[in-house]
């Protein structure tokens, strides 16, 4: 490189303080400044303050000689990168820095190699300082001008608050500072038009990440919050925020509220539970069910399953009692979760009224982070295209179908499972084939659900990237929906079919409905279908919250352990008056994060949708399982400390976030709470034997009939809702099975079932019709006064009278209607929406060049 020279004297070259690619020299009281792409010399003045442009010595050849154009100039080097500019002479802060590249050894001349020089040569003209140091790997740490940070807070400033001096200078906070590093080093391209990501996939890079610095806000982390002994201390919010930013500090400030009201629910919860255990256990219902010694019920299958005793079913009913306990459980759940939600909104109103951030448009900060990255950035238009978004709908479809393929595949399994279960040789697993079905089926499905995830992943990504999303936050949205649509089918089809459809479209007995023509689709668990549902929500809770979590933390704690030891360096033998070579006190700290486990931006993401899914659990099938709720709150307290000590201890620090709310989460929150009162109205009306108890007590009980007062109403409830099977009417291929030990094959004529049907015909009796419209009302009636404590006066469908909440399930099916029309057909056109970007991003360019001006005179 040459030399610029003034009156004969070689000067040295520095970053301008306001513009990267602007040079100066400092000779006797005289700068020299690049403006307009000529070179000029500038006088101090102190009594004034500044600097004074010269004027041009025309008389002077010497002078004149040395204005040359900006591209004819090239500057001698003072340091091997350029440093930080505040002060020229004063060094630079060499333990700081921003971020860590980490590269193979690559040969010298190889295309991988050059590559990387390319990179580090457009981030060195951008200002960037840079460190190497060579161990097993190349690591580089980068480190921004200052005037970068000095932009960005010139820009996004509240203009009322904004300095009039745009030299004057403000520490910025290290989240927001690691921020705009990364957008930078995402979005700096190379000549050949390669960004970052190009270069990790072609392994050009290995990784990127900030360095966990050490530093005061970090130990009180550590010592006070990323410790199991905090389990029930309160969360340091503020200084999550401090060390992680926005993003992931709502997080942790949701989770814990989450987990706060969660322990109002669990305690109901648990309440209605052991009331539903003791209660019931001194009910007529209970006495009939446990006295029924001799009342022979059909066999569960057609080989080998003997005829049983309803009093076998006296423990499992106990469990799965219809109490009207119950049905206010699910209401209260319902209603708990919107306040829930209203109260998380006031909650994320004040704390972010405090970090000021209320109003925060992220749409304007990524176009300031782009012009300071790139002055002559142009923004990327919003696009919308019908096709994309027809075939986008399409796939969705068709995803939304393999996975409901899957819980029928499961159906299957369980079908044939309880076939070959009644045919072993034990006679443990005969008696409990259909206990047995029920289990193994629910480990199955939890093993779907795990594998199902990662393919959803994929699917919803490829599904986004199809649909070409202008931002970062606008993809992050579409995938959130996508994924939890798929993750949702996952977890609940085979729920779902066992709530609504398990028992009813089996057919009866004598003309049962057959997979194949051999296998019989299967039937309720003899005490009810209810008891289907609690042991599959108790399984796949359990299996989730515990054998997850254990692996949640064992994986990166035993992979951190494991990099550690294969990169601990051997100490090497000093020779007889050798001294120590000193280590570059950098490195030890490079190679100790980079010994962490790796973060990308979906790991926030997953504990996120880990706790949505959660959430799920917790409030659409509580009344099957009133236990949900304390499993969850026991699993939360434990996950915030999980999660802390990932971050902490186990991870590489993640990017921070800037964020004023959860995002998309809240809305999907909000769907979930819809589809909480129709799951819970559901299971109570369909699944329970709570309706047809009452349609019982209040038409066909003794009370009723026969005018009795001293008896209890329920009383001939269990005889009335079994029907009559003869066993001559068994199918053909059916093999009759074995008598019970106390009875004699010829004395048994008949057996029961659950159902309502005529003994002569089985086609439906009256009372079938009766609890079908009983059931329906009470599902308005559910809908109804739960939607009236969700709703606020002036929304649509609040307060409504009986008659439109006929209309319940039809506003759901137009809900989802509507909602699919409105991402299908934007309320906005794109026309207008360009235009206010375009008038955004002038704004901020008119901004950035007065604070240029400014700068220059």
């Amino acid at each position: 490189m040459g030399s610029v020279f003034f009156d004969g004297r070689q000067v040295r070259p520095v970053t301008h303080p306001r513009a990267p690619g602007r040079q100066a020299g400092f000779a006797d009281g005289q700068v020299a400044v690049y403006h307009n792409r000529a070179l000029l010399t500038c006088a101090h003045r102190p009594e004034r303050g500044s600097w004074i442009p010269m004027p041009p010595a025309g008389s002077d050849p010497g002078h004149r000689d040395a204005i040359q154009t900006f591209d004819d100039i090239l500057l001698t080097p003072w340091r091997d990168y350029p440093v930080e500019d505040t002060d020229p002479f004063a060094p630079p802060d060499e333990e700081k820095w921003d971020f860590v590249l980490v590269s193979d050894i690559h040969e010298v001349g190889s295309e991988k190699e050059i590559k990387r020089k390319k990179f580090l040569d457009e981030l060195s003209k951008k200002g960037f300082t840079i460190k190497k140091i060579e161990d097993k790997k190349l690591f580089y740490g980068v480190r921004a001008p200052k005037q970068i940070f000095r932009k960005y807070q010139w820009l996004l400033r509240n203009p009322d608050s904004r300095p009039q001096d745009p030299d004057a200078h403000h520490d910025i906070p290290v989240t927001t500072r690691i921020r705009i590093v990364n957008f930078i080093l995402q979005n700096t391209t190379t000549p050949d038009l390669e960004k970052l990501h190009d270069l990790m996939k072609k392994k050009v890079f290995e990784a990127t990440f900030p360095l966990h610095e050490k530093e005061e806000v970090r130990e009180f982390l550590k010592e006070k919050w990323a410790r199991w002994r905090d389990i029930f201390c309160q969360q340091p919010i503020e200084k999550i925020r401090c060390y992680f930013g926005e993003k992931v500090a709502l997080y942790f400030a949701w989770l814990g509220w989450y987990t706060c009201l969660l322990g109002i629910a669990a305690v109901v919860g648990m309440v209605i539970f052991v009331a539903g255990i003791t209660v019931f256990s001194s009910s007529q219902v209970s006495k009939e069910i446990c006295e029924a010694s001799d009342t022979i019920m059909c066999p569960l299958c057609d080989q080998k399953c003997p005829f049983w005793l309803l009093s076998d079913t006296c423990t499992y009913a106990k469990v799965g009692s219809p109490l009207p306990k119950t049905v206010l459980f699910a209401m209260f759940m319902a209603i708990w979760a919107t306040v829930f939600l209203e109260l998380w909104k006031r909650q994320r109103a004040t704390v972010v009224t405090d970090w000021d951030l209320y109003r925060w448009d992220e749409e304007e900060e990524e176009l300031a982070m782009e012009l300071i990255n790139n002055l002559q950035h142009e923004p990327r238009q919003y696009q919308h295209s019908y096709f994309r978004s027809t075939i986008v709908l399409l796939l969705v479809l068709v995803m939304i179908a393999v996975l409901i393929g899957i819980a029928h595949a499961l159906v299957i399994y369980r079908v044939i499972a309880t076939a070959l279960f009644t045919q072993s040789n034990f006679e443990f697993v005969r008696e409990q084939a259909t206990t047995m079905a029920v289990m193994t089926g629910a480990v199955l499905h939890y093993l779907t659900i795990v594998i199902m995830t990662k393919v959803n992943r994929r699917v919803a990504l490829y599904l986004c990237d199809l649909e070409k999303p202008r931002t970062f936050s606008q993809r992050e949205n579409n995938f959130t929906v996508k994924i939890f649509t798929f993750q949702f089918f996952t977890n609940f089809s085979s729920l779902f079919y066992i709530a609504f459809f398990l028992g009813r479209i089996n057919g009866h007995p004598g003309n049962y409905v057959r997979i194949a023509g051999k296998w019989r689709l299967e039937e309720c668990h003899p005490s009810g279908c209810i008891t289907d549902l609690f042991i599959q929500m108790a399984i796949i809770m359990l299996l989730k919250q515990t054998i997850s979590n254990v692996m949640e933390y064992l994986v990166p704690w035993i992979a951190h352990k494991i990099r550690k030891k294969q990169r601990r360096p051997k100490k090497r033998s000093m020779m007889l008056g050798e001294e120590e070579e000193a280590e570059d006190p950098c490195k030890k700290q490079w190679l100790s994060n980079y010994q962490l486990n790796e973060v990308n931006i979906f790991s926030l993401f997953d504990e996120f949708l880990e706790m949505v899914i959660q959430y799920s659990f917790t409030t659409i099938f509580v009344a099957a399982f009133p236990l949900a709720p304390l499993l969850a709150f026991c699993n939360n307290l434990f996950e915030i400390r999980l999660d802390a000590i990932k971050m902490m201890r186990l991870c590489r620090r993640m990017v921070p976030r800037k964020a004023n709310d959860i995002g998309i989460w809240l809305q999907v929150l909000e769907a979930i709470g819809i589809l909480a009162v129709i799951g819970n109205g559901l299971v109570i009306a369909i699944t329970s034997d709570f309706i047809p108890l009452q349609v019982y007590k209040y038409t066909y009980s003794p009370c009723m009939t026969e005018n009795s007062t001293g008896i209890d109403c329920s009383t001939g409830y269990i005889n009335h809702s079994l029907s009559v099977f003869r066993i001559q009417d068994f199918e053909p291929h059916t093999k009759v099975p074995e008598m019970l030990p106390a009875f004699v094959r010829s004395e048994i004529k008949e057996c029961r079932y659950r159902d309502y049907r005529n003994a002569d015909d089985y086609s439906y009796t009256v009372q079938f019709w009766h609890i079908f419209a009983a059931r329906l009302a009470f599902l308005i009636l559910f809908e109804v006064s739960t939607w009236g404590g969700r709703m606020r006066p002036g929304q649509s469908g609040g307060y409504s009278s009986v008659p439109g909440g006929c209309l319940c399930f039809l506003q759901h099916v137009a809900l989802c209607v509507k909602l699919i029309a409105a991402w299908y057909v934007p309320d906005v056109p794109q026309s207008v929406k360009n235009q206010f970007l375009e008038r955004k991003h002038s704004n901020l360019r008119k901004e950035l060049s007065m604070m240029e001006y400014s700068t220059e005179v």
